[in-house]
């Protein structure tokens, strides 16, 4: 089969190949492909930055997947052949909290990605992708739309009427933002850009969304705290990281969740520890969610009519100017089609 293999850190050793179609073992799903979508950890672990001791090469990329199941290994029960599924980033992780052990059992590092014609899931970890959705849309829901929701329902314990403060405009925020709106909860999002922002707003369809500019505005949070007349948000989604982690404490109200889901800025933090124990604030870290609030999510958004965003479909054969792409900051996801490749 077709497959982009990573021989070695670094974009230009992302490379076409070929390599054996695998067979599936019992319990598991062969899955003919057809889209993948991008997140920063791809990125991460092509650049190296990601646990580059994890990275075994070559490897296979990219771990959200959606695709038809085309044979199946001995005593599968869950899926059959000629249905569609999801693939899910933590494949031992089912219910309730996560083992020790869970990211030894990740797609797309250590375990082969869905950069290729075909791939195994095993039929534990797979999610029935939604009717609604393409392929191309379904395949953006593992990592980007799992982690918001996982952040905002399971983590944060959203109310109607609360505030959510979430950081961008990439894949993780404007699902964060499409949720928390359908929730009944009063967004507010940073962008750079001020178009990003009218976006925004034109996708809740009324509710209540607003935007604030960082670069306007580098001292953001007294924006947010303005906003809320002087409250903060309840909870915070936080992909930058870095030491931009107390402006999210102090845009965090007293007791509020800031939801650590990424570190575009930086892996490491200076914390200034007096704020966050005066505001009691609960940071907490969040590696995307059981296969368990994948199937809740997805009758949310089933309910709610929530449509994934996507700034670019590419070529199979475009892996690499979509990760250039995702480089660049997008708006929503960045998307590969692969079937038919």
């Amino acid at each position: 089969m077709k497959a982009w293999l990573l021989k070695d850190f670094g974009l230009s050793h992302l490379q076409p190949g070929e390599v054996d179609t695998p067979v599936p073992r019992p319990g598991e799903l062969l899955v003919k492909v057809g889209a993948v979508s991008l997140n920063f950890r791809d990125k991460a672990i092509v650049d190296g930055i990601y646990e580059p001791q994890r990275v075994p090469k070559p490897l296979i990329p990219v771990s959200d997947a959606a695709g038809t199941v085309v044979a199946v290994g001995a005593g599968v029960t869950r899926f059959r052949v000629g249905e569609r599924v999801n693939s899910t980033l933590y494949s031992r992780w089912i219910d309730g909290a996560p083992g020790p052990d869970e990211p030894d059992h990740c797609l797309g590092m250590p375990l082969p990605g869905g950069l290729a014609e075909y791939m195994i899931i095993h039929e534990e970890s797979a999610v029935a992708a939604p009717a609604s959705m393409s392929d191309e849309e379904a395949a953006t829901l593992p990592i980007a739309a799992l982690t918001a929701w996982y952040s905002l329902m399971d983590v944060g314990r959203l109310q109607p009427g609360q505030t959510v403060l979430v950081q961008g405009t990439g894949g993780v925020s404007i699902f964060a933002a499409q949720i928390a709106a359908a929730h009944g909860a009063r967004v507010i999002v940073t962008s750079s850009r001020d178009e990003n922002l009218a976006r925004v707003k034109a996708l809740a369809g009324g509710a209540a969304i607003e935007g604030v500019n960082y670069r306007t505005h580098p001292d953001w949070e007294r924006e947010v705290l303005a906003l809320t007349g002087g409250l903060g948000a309840d909870v915070t989604i936080d992909v930058a990281g870095g030491d931009g982690i107390n402006r999210s404490v102090a845009a965090t109200r007293v007791q509020g969740v800031i939801a650590q889901v990424g570190f575009l800025t930086g892996q490491r933090s200076a914390l200034d520890l007096m704020p966050l124990i005066f505001r009691q604030t609960t940071i907490r870290g969040i590696a995307v969610a059981p296969r368990s609030a994948f199937e809740r999510m997805n009758a949310f958004l089933d309910a709610h009519r929530i449509r994934p965003v996507i700034d670019r479909v590419y070529r199979f054969d475009e892996a690499v100017q979509a990760f250039e792409h995702l480089a660049r900051g997008p708006f929503g996801k960045v998307v590969i089609k692969v079937a038919d490749a």
